[in-house]
């Protein structure tokens, strides 16, 4: 594990000496550092620090806890009544940075386990490894909203994993037809299916078009489908169609065979372990919708002695929409001799094919039944890792932010809005653009070389609306522009223009919600009309955290600069730490969510056009 660990970080290390190091967001836009000392080296002097920020103030600890905190092995927290023993922890409370390290050790685990335990002609497990083949022009799916759309474009449509609609015939079901004998195994009437499909999909596109231009001021909460009047069995078979219809199934098609491999082949006490590294592998999109439908079928299955729908019968319904299964194809021969040997073909076949829709029926059987542990991170791997501070992620309490560079908070955000001013004007310094995001937004971003593995990103759009207003969206009606909002506090106010704020967020049915506490603080430039700014980082408070996971914001800044006749030019950048995701997702995601937001808050000033006209 150490030589593991030691690889890992002289990677990250020459990656980060290869590509010329930029500015934080906390002093975005300023010159980097000549050279090629690593980020950690403290032998830089105070006024350099304070002249060229290269660190994030969440992540740094002073004297007065106990110095910085580096190559700390986490230590989950302890069973009371055995304290030799480990309890996990949600997957979803890991940083970015952790799960990044659990995961590459997690495919060292079941690497060697299905090396182990599978047949040597059993490869398709081993998908990591790269492969020649020709490069395929992806799909643009324009004319799909929901139905046929892979779960990584809706979530970059829509910043939910799993699309609204269908999240909202789940929780339909989940108060109206857990008593409904045989539901998922009676097939629906095609004709209502059909209907409800329309809907959906009409649905898909409401909520999608938060980021279209001709979008007036409307809650989001409010474009939920309403499914009162459907027959059960009709639902609950449309949300099968859903499933099956995606393109990479919800197991993934690449790791499908590794889950059905793992029934085949490995033991059963180690079954598991190995089920919980191959979860590890999922693509974060595909994890929260299948923890989300787990949660939901252990329901239904919580009713069997009404709906007569045990978790085994709901496997076997379900297991061939949620795994791709590779049955061997039939090979038919054209001489006598060829088709003498049909039979016996036919009957190998038909052996393969068994053994594979037992696996994964047995694969599903456990999944439904023991979800609440298979999406824990195993407490032995993370007892053999060490996260340093970075991939820790853990925000300083409010007097301790600043204090490495001898400014208390107040000159931390007053250095945070003067770099994010300074940023505005570089436009294209070390900018990467990125396409397919929200209409009307401009998205980039850029490496950040901190030592950190997230991005930031920046998003651009126009706003027909004056600077004060567009702050004064940002800052009190997030209900508009974030339809994950749950609520929000102002936890302490701290001024006139400073506060503590805590907000909680919700992206996914029957997954715990993530909360956010940050310092925020806000201003004004250029007399009445001129630009406002607001700047939020993360801090350690005394405000209670949900139940769920605490997200870390790094930063979040927003500029609103006149743009003439009443109209601003609207800048965000972020790097934001949500928790429970790798750095991939975030470099796929997280800037497409961000891109959507400024679409809706540009979205709700957009003046509606319809009455009758006026020459005022």
């Amino acid at each position: 594990m150490e030589r593991f660990r030691d690889r890992s970080l002289k990677r990250d290390k020459s990656a980060s000496r290869s590509s010329e190091l930029e500015s934080s967001p906390n002093s975005a836009g300023s010159r980097s550092h000549d050279g090629d000392q690593d980020d950690d080296d403290d032998s830089l002097d105070i006024k350099s620090k304070k002249n060229n920020i290269q660190r994030w103030y969440s992540f740094r600890t002073t004297t007065l806890n106990g110095g910085p905190k580096a190559n700390n092995t986490l230590q989950p927290v302890t069973n009371q009544k055995d304290p030799e023993a480990y309890l996990s922890r949600p997957m979803s409370s890991l940083s970015c940075g952790q799960l990044h390290i659990l995961r590459k050790l997690a495919l060292l685990r079941l690497t060697a386990c299905m090396e182990r335990y599978c047949p040597s002609h059993k490869s398709g497990w081993n998908w990591e490894l790269p492969k020649l083949i020709r490069k395929i022009k992806t799909p643009d799916y324009k004319d799909k909203t929901v139905f046929g759309v892979p779960l990584t474009v809706s979530l970059q449509r829509t910043g939910h994993s799993l699309p609204k609609p269908v999240q909202g015939a789940l929780n339909w079901l989940k108060n109206n037809a857990l008593d409904q004998m045989g539901i998922f195994r009676k097939a629906g009437v095609k004709s209502r299916i059909a209907k409800l499909r329309a809907l959906v999909e009409s649905a898909g596109a409401v909520n999608a078009a938060f980021a279209v231009e001709n979008m007036n001021t409307v809650d989001p909460h409010q474009s939920s489908l309403n499914f009162d009047g459907a027959q059960a069995h009709d639902v609950a078979d449309m949300v099968k169609q859903y499933f099956r219809e995606l393109p990479d199934a919800l197991l993934t098609n690449k790791l499908s065979e590794t889950f059905i491999a793992i029934f085949q082949h490995v033991p059963e006490p180690l079954r598991p372990d190995a089920v919980q590294c191959a979860l590890l592998l999922l693509p974060e999109e595909h994890l929260e919708a299948l923890q989300s439908l787990l949660i939901f079928l252990a329901e239904v299955a919580e009713h069997s002695a009404v709906n007569q729908m045990t978790a085994s019968n709901l496997a076997v319904c379900l297991a061939p929409t949620l795994l791709r299964l590779h049955h061997a194809p039939l090979q038919t021969g054209s001489t006598k001799e060829g088709n003498s040997n049909r039979t016996v073909i036919e009957s190998v076949a038909d052996q393969r094919q068994i053994s594979e829709s037992r696996a994964a029926h047995a694969c599903l059987l456990l999944l439904i039944q023991k979800h609440q542990q298979l999406f824990l991170a195993p407490a032995d791997m993370l007892a053999r890792c060490k996260f340093n501070y970075f991939e820790e992620s853990v925000p300083v309490a409010l007097e301790e932010l600043g204090a490495d560079f001898s400014q208390d908070w107040k000159g931390f955000q007053q250095a945070c809005i003067k770099a994010l001013l300074k940023e505005a004007k570089e436009k294209t310094r070390g900018w990467m653009s990125v396409s397919g995001a929200a209409p009307h937004v401009e998205l980039c971003c850029k490496k950040v070389g901190d030592g950190h593995p997230l991005r930031l990103w920046r998003a651009t759009t126009d706003v027909e609306a004056p600077p004060q207003e567009v702050m004064q969206r940002i800052l009190r009606e997030r209900h508009i522009w974030d339809d994950s909002l749950v609520k929000w506090r102002v936890a302490e106010k701290l001024g006139t223009n400073a506060e503590v704020f805590q907000f909680i967020t919700a992206s996914s049915i029957n997954l715990p919600p993530r909360d956010y506490c940050v310092l925020r603080s806000w201003q004004q430039g250029g007399g009445g009309g001129g630009w406002c700014a607001v700047a939020e980082t993360s801090v350690a408070h005394g405000s209670q955290p949900t139940d769920g996971a605490r997200g870390v914001v790094l930063a979040s800044r927003y500029l609103a600069q006149p743009a003439g006749k009443g109209r601003s030019r609207l800048v965000h950048l972020a790097r934001v730490d949500t928790m429970g995701r790798t750095p991939e997702w975030y470099n796929k995601c997280y800037g497409h969510i961000c891109a959507l937001y400024l679409a809706r808050i540009r979205a709700s000033f957009k003046h509606n056009t319809e009455g009758p006209e006026s020459n005022v």
